[in-house]
């Protein structure tokens, strides 16, 4: 099974054996490779009943729920990570979002669009019209996003709210770039975070 990009780097830095809450998890297939290479406890929470049935018949553990309304149930530090890929741009309320993933987990992955990477700027400047990329595939009135952040943007939310990085993973299409100008360069970012 391939991982996009962003999931293969959060597989590749979750501790062997650890106890993992996947909001937003589509289909499951962050957590079946959790669980089938690093020996994790995977648990998911995913709003599409489809992609609920798909990741149950994997043999996950996983319910249909709204990462907007449905984190205050979990205890505090029941999970060593709470993940959150490609869903934090797609919240009402994604930093009530980020407080609760830091609740949940000793650790939280969090992984998004860079919607200043300079394809997206030049698709606004030259064309004057909001780009469909490879990670942005599809139109404006479409799309899930509605919140478009960038690396800055999360950046200085992390600090105003005293929130820790530990690491940060900077990709441009399937390989990574450097932190040096990554609000520019990068077309996505993976964070892990802790208080």
């Amino acid at each position: 099974m391939s991982l996009r990009p962003d999931l293969v780097v959060i597989a590749a830095n979750v501790a062997k054996g650890s106890r993992v809450l996947d909001v937003g998890c589509g289909d499951g297939a962050l957590m079946a490779a959790l669980r089938d290479e690093r020996g994790c406890d995977s648990r998911g929470l995913e709003l599409d009943a489809g992609d609920v049935a798909s990741a149950v018949a994997r043999g996950l553990s996983v319910v249909q729920g709204d990462a907007d309304t449905d984190l205050t149930g979990y205890p505090d530090d029941s999970f060593d990570y709470a993940i959150l890929s490609q869903t934090l741009q797609t919240t009402r309320a994604p930093d009530a979002v980020l407080d609760h993933l830091l609740r949940i987990g000793r650790k939280a992955f969090v992984s998004f669009p860079n919607f200043a990477h300079w394809r997206v700027r030049a698709s606004l400047l030259w064309g004057g019209r909001m780009p469909v990329t490879r990670l942005l595939p599809v139109a404006w009135y479409a799309t899930p996003n509605i919140h478009h952040v960038t690396i800055d943007d999360f950046r200085a939310l992390l600090k105003e709210r005293g929130i820790t990085i530990e690491q940060g993973w900077f990709l441009s299409g399937d390989q990574r770039t450097s932190a040096t100008l990554a609000n520019l360069l990068a077309e996505h970012a993976v964070f892990l975070l802790s208080r």
